[in-house]
């Protein structure tokens, strides 16, 4: 993917610059790549970003045409998410470009490992950039959603260690690391916890044999929220239970929680916000204002200091074999950046 955008950029005669960070996040395999294109009359610059990655492709990807749609012809991934959104700025700045078609300034980044934790994003520092702000194509939903806000996702990993013994002849030295887990698990509060906060148990791994007291258990799991006290409510209610679970059943436990992503929350009056809203009643498109339950670069972005804002782009079932795309509404996203450009030039 890296490469065939940089190719694209070359040709559309773009400055290119990269950043380090395939060195810095071994998994990326790609650094941060940034095309600037200078501007051509006055008004604002302004930044589009899209993610190169996607989750791990299990099967063939075919792109083929159904009906209305894009999708695999296969049982596997389409990949919509993300290439629909680097497919539509490409395509739109390439009009820009053979058009002659006058702005102020377009930055285009295209990160990786956004789908582990928006690393490439997080790695990203936005003190290149010349844009005032940016914007974002990489949430499910017709076209214009515009969202103003998404949680911060804390993830846990947990080690519960037993005492292993024979399960036939002396189970009871034992101290089953898997069944602690489980307590724990079947204790604690989770999916839907509330509107803006959710909870789940993501692996189960443990034992060695059935005819072993299982020695050690490692569970991940996460939980994310719009709201901070909630979510430091969810998360030590999910600590304490592993904790409980392991006294009642003599185990020790190692528990360890990271950030995976930083929530924010935007304000109708934000720049970005005001501009994606003109440039989609521009296109008549009905504008909403939604709030997510996931993350995105924009998650990245902010934290690092550069204002954005994620635009929905109608991806269908990603990460499922049913993904798919409306064609039309990759051309609908195409006209979007066209007004947005139009819009960051000025006064018409």
């Amino acid at each position: 993917m890296a490469g065939a955008v940089r190719e694209e950029l070359v040709r559309m005669g773009a400055e290119v610059t990269e950043d380090d960070a395939a060195a810095g996040l071994p998994a990326a395999g790609c650094n941060n790549i940034v095309a600037r294109f200078a501007p051509t009359a006055e008004g604002i610059p302004i930044m589009f970003c899209a993610h190169l990655d996607t989750v791990p492709v299990l099967g063939p990807i075919e792109v083929v045409r159904d009906g209305a749609f894009l999708t695999n012809r296969h049982a596997a991934i389409l990949g919509g998410d993300d290439k629909a959104a680097v497919a539509a700025m490409l395509h739109a700045v390439d009009r820009v470009v053979a058009e002659g078609i006058p702005h102020a300034g377009i930055e285009l980044v295209f990160t990786p490992c956004e789908e582990v934790g928006l690393r490439g994003a997080a790695y990203f520092d936005p003190a290149v950039l010349r844009a005032a702000f940016g914007f974002v194509y990489d949430h499910t939903g017709d076209l214009g959603g515009i969202v103003m806000s998404a949680p911060t996702h804390k993830e846990m990993f947990i080690t519960m260690r037993g005492t292993a013994a024979h399960a036939g002849i002396q189970p009871e030295q034992g101290r089953s690391a898997i069944t602690a887990a489980a307590r724990a698990i079947a204790a604690m509060p989770l999916g839907r916890i509330d509107p803006v906060t959710t909870a789940n148990i993501g692996t189960i791994t443990g034992g060695s044999a059935t005819n072993v007291v299982a020695e050690e258990c490692t569970v991940t799991a996460e939980c994310r929220s719009l709201d901070d006290e909630a979510l430091d409510a969810q998360l030590m209610a999910m600590l304490d239970a592993f904790t409980w679970a392991a006294t009642e059943g003599e185990c020790d436990v190692e528990m360890v929680v990271r950030d995976h992503f930083t929530g924010y929350a935007l304000d109708s009056a934000d720049p970005q916000v005001v501009m994606a809203r003109q440039a989609l009643d521009d296109c008549g498109i009905a504008v909403r204002e939604v709030a997510s339950g996931g993350g995105s670069d924009v998650n990245a972005l902010i934290l690092n200091g550069f204002p954005a804002v994620n635009l929905c782009n109608a991806m269908v079932d990603v990460h499922t074999p049913d993904e798919r795309i409306r064609i039309a509404d990759i051309e609908g996203m195409v006209d979007v950046t066209l007004a947005l450009i139009a819009r960051a030039r000025g006064p018409r």
